[in-house]
């Protein structure tokens, strides 16, 4: 079994990658469900990580119905991430009856090429699970990033196995959401193939009159190797 990390800063993915992860969607701003990374990160992580490097692309937090402008944003960015040479994209875009937009997200995936796609967890948004799925895997999407629609991911471990069975090895599920060291042992004895973390703590709190209370968080090289220790033996 496989264990992505869910890195949001520079230290982040230096930890997931000494700790031994196998690879990196690396975002910005977990707070908020997670953004695009400024350019400087982007750049930092591409030079000095060497393990397979997904990258968000969300312009914005809130819904995933996005403007004409904001589509493009999406699309500058994905250019700035092929010419850094990561693996992957992870992204997604809805209708406003939280449907797939299958035009955009057809163009996204092409627009792409050849870097790998994952659809992320605007999935769970989607009333019809398995239509979409099936609608992804028409568009050429490589994996889809879900918690089985409910919060956490241990909660939705019944769809998840679902998901898995009606894919038939067409798509990756990936599943994500509250993953840690004391329940990865469930996704891996449901037979999914891979799992998504942030294995992060809380670094720092504070309180300002300005933003309200912030919380610094990052992954930690112990809680990953928690959860790898889990996971990479039988």
């Amino acid at each position: 079994m496989k264990l992505e990390i869910c890195a949001n800063s520079y230290q982040s993915a230096i930890n997931a990658q000494k700790a031994g992860a196998d690879s990196i969607e690396l975002c910005s701003e977990l707070s908020i469900g997670g953004i695009t990374p400024s350019y400087g990160l982007l750049k930092k992580v591409s030079e000095e990580i060497t393990i397979p490097i997904n990258v968000l692309i969300r312009p914005r937090s809130g819904h995933f119905c996005y403007t004409g402008e904001e589509f493009l944003v999406m699309k500058e960015n994905i250019k700035i991430c092929k010419k850094l040479g990561f693996n992957g994209i992870v992204s997604g875009i809805l209708n406003p009856d939280n449907t797939i937009d299958i035009q955009r997200t057809k163009e996204l995936v092409a627009f792409s090429k050849p870097l790998s796609f994952t659809f992320h967890r605007a999935f769970d948004c989607v009333e019809n699970s398995k239509k979409a799925l099936e609608i992804l895997i028409d568009l050429g999407v490589n994996n889809i990033l879900t918690s089985g629609s409910k919060e956490k991911a241990a909660q939705g471990i019944e769809l998840l196995k679902e998901l898995k069975q009606l894919a038939k090895g067409r798509i990756i599920i990936l599943p994500g959401s509250g993953i840690n060291a004391t329940n990865a042992r469930i996704f891996r004895d449901a037979g999914l193939h891979q799992i998504h973390s942030s294995a992060s703590k809380i670094i720092a709190t504070e309180k300002s009159i300005f933003f309200g209370n912030t919380i610094q968080t990052v992954s930690t090289i112990g809680n990953i190797k928690e959860i790898l220790k889990v996971i990479k033996n039988a």
